[in-house]
């Protein structure tokens, strides 16, 4: 489906279309279930999140009462992203709640979209640093949202950001490094 299509029907959600969201949900499903594989794939077996149930409730965040006038597919999966984000810092906090709080270790690779095998307290850890990040550099950390919890590539960042894939490279290779720091 074009793009265009994706927004005609973005925007009946927005309305509160019933059948849009039906409609809009088979259309988009298969790329948030890839989304979600993507999240969930360096998990650990044991992990009680599974692919199906992260696409359900992102996607039920992303429609339920939603007054957001979605610009696009492009917006779409990036607040998709968002919220794949919130609901694995959500189920990650709920899973250490009962653990002790430290400090973690967590690699941003330059080449992987996704630190391989995050933990609970990995997830917790870049969230935290994450939201300390946006107060300097929105955009950025807009770019580690969408890169680590989101699964896209630098292109694809760049793309729902509205900015050069030069200017994406830039905003990672600072955040990476402002990241690093910060986690130690």
């Amino acid at each position: 489906m074009a793009d265009s299509d994706i927004t005609i029907l973005l925007a009946a959600v927005s309305e509160g279309g019933p059948q849009a969201t039906a409609e809009l949900y088979a259309v988009v499903y298969h790329e948030l279930k890839a989304l979600a594989h993507k999240q969930l794939r360096n998990e650990r077996p044991d992990h009680t999140l599974g692919a199906t149930a992260l696409v359900h409730e992102a996607f039920l965040k992303l429609v339920d009462g939603n007054t957001v006038p979605w610009e696009g597919q492009a917006h779409f999966f990036g607040v998709a992203s968002q919220a794949m984000r919130r609901i694995l810092v959500d189920h990650a906090r709920r899973r250490t709640a009962s653990k002790r709080s430290r400090q973690q270790q967590v690699t941003l690779d330059a080449d992987t979209p996704i630190a391989a095998e995050k933990s609970p307290e990995e997830i917790l850890a870049v969230d935290d640093a994450l939201r300390r990040f946006y107060a300097l550099d929105p955009r950025a950390a807009q770019q580690v949202e969408l890169r680590f919890f989101g699964g896209r590539t630098i292109e694809d960042a760049a793309l729902i950001l509205g900015i050069s894939t030069a200017t994406a490279k830039r905003d990672w290779t600072v955040a990476r490094a402002w990241l690093q720091r910060d986690l130690g």
